[in-house]
C-alpha cells in the first residue's frame, strides 16, 4: 500500500507528476487490466501515451475521472 507523506502531497507538481501504470492502478484501485481494458474500449481515465508501448497517467486526471463518477444514490447516473 502506497502512503503518502505531508511533503509529497504539499509538492505543487504532486498532481501532474507522470506515473506509470501500475502507480495508476494503486492509485484508483482497480488492477492495470482494467486501466488497459479502458484504454482499448474507452470509458476510463485520460492517459499519456509516451510512445508505442509506454503509457502514463497524470493524478489529476484520474482524479478528474472519479470525480466525473461521483453519485449520491443508486437511482443517479454517473
Amino acid at each position: 500500500m502506497q502512503q503518502f507523506s505531508a511533503d509529497r502531497i504539499s509538492d505543487p507538481d504532486h498532481l501532474d507528476r507522470l506515473i506509470n501504470e501500475r502507480e495508476a492502478a494503486v492509485f484508483v484501485g482497480y488492477t492495470v487490466r482494467a486501466l488497459q481494458n479502458w484504454r482499448l474500449r474507452g470509458g476510463g481515465p485520460r492517459f499519456v501515451k509516451v510512445s508505442g508501448r509506454s503509457v502514463r497517467y497524470r493524478r489529476r486526471d484520474l482524479n478528474a475521472w472519479a470525480n466525473d463518477r461521483l453519485v449520491i444514490n443508486t437511482s443517479d447516473t454517473a
